[in-house]
């Protein structure tokens, strides 16, 4: 479906991280976890990457508007969308992606990301909660710091609110806070997980991180053909 979505809101979600509200175009559906392609109209500068980014929808269905969010880097691109004026219309293509929740209720499902992967996953886990499914969720979620860390609070109401989700925040470079320190690892990962052959594992993120997870989950003992990849570039 190809629309024009107009923009309703911008905020800050985390160190250089900016979330952006569009209005859902009448009709517009999508699963939580898929993406889009936004494409600026008529920017005031372009470069050598083009003006199409494609974007997770980071709210859920259920939720009002469509958002999502990016790591600011200095780009035309990002330069252009993070001023643009409220009322701006956007080209979005979407939906796109089988970054999905699994449909078997009794399978686990166990999400590893790091920094703005989490897009995906806060969709997925916003409306499994909304839902009530009965899924057993846990999230693994890494970060250097918790104001680096994007819709903490989201996820941690979300883990108040559905008794069937695990939230664990782990932090690189905050020995102060809750929750796991250092970097995920395979001790980190069956400290949660009783049975490691069980669920469908979700990884998101940077490419290089996605495949330290995926060695980590191997070697571990998790079957391959149950592990799903989401990659970030271009951050």
């Amino acid at each position: 479906m190809i629309v024009n979505v107009k923009l309703i809101k911008k905020e800050e979600v985390a160190n250089e991280t900016m979330a952006f509200h569009f209005e859902k175009p009448e009709g517009f559906t999508f699963k939580a976890g898929q993406f889009g392609d936004f494409t600026l109209l008529n920017p005031s500068e372009t470069d050598e990457e083009g003006n199409i980014r494609g974007f997770s929808l980071a709210h859920a269905p259920y939720e009002n508007d469509l958002m999502i969010a990016t790591r600011m880097r200095d780009t035309a691109y990002k330069r252009v969308l993070k001023d643009l004026p409220i009322g701006t219309e956007l080209k979005l293509d979407a939906p796109y992606g089988d970054f999905v929740l699994h449909k078997t209720e009794t399978t686990p499902a166990v999400f590893l990301t790091g920094g703005i992967g989490i897009t995906p996953v806060r969709s997925i886990i916003a409306q499994a909660s909304h839902d009530t499914l009965p899924h057993k969720i846990i999230l693994f979620y890494s970060n250097k710091t918790p104001q680096d860390t994007a819709f903490l609070t989201d996820l941690e109401i979300f883990a108040k609110e559905n008794p069937n989700f695990t939230f664990v925040p782990v932090m690189t470079r905050d020995e102060t806070c809750s929750g796991e320190k250092g970097h995920i690892t395979k001790e980190m990962l069956t400290k949660y997980i009783s049975d490691v052959t069980t669920p469908i594992y979700y990884l998101s993120g940077p490419a290089s991180m996605v495949a330290t997870m995926r060695q980590i989950l191997t070697e571990a003992g998790a079957n391959e053909d149950n592990i799903k990849t989401e990659e970030f570039s271009g951050y």
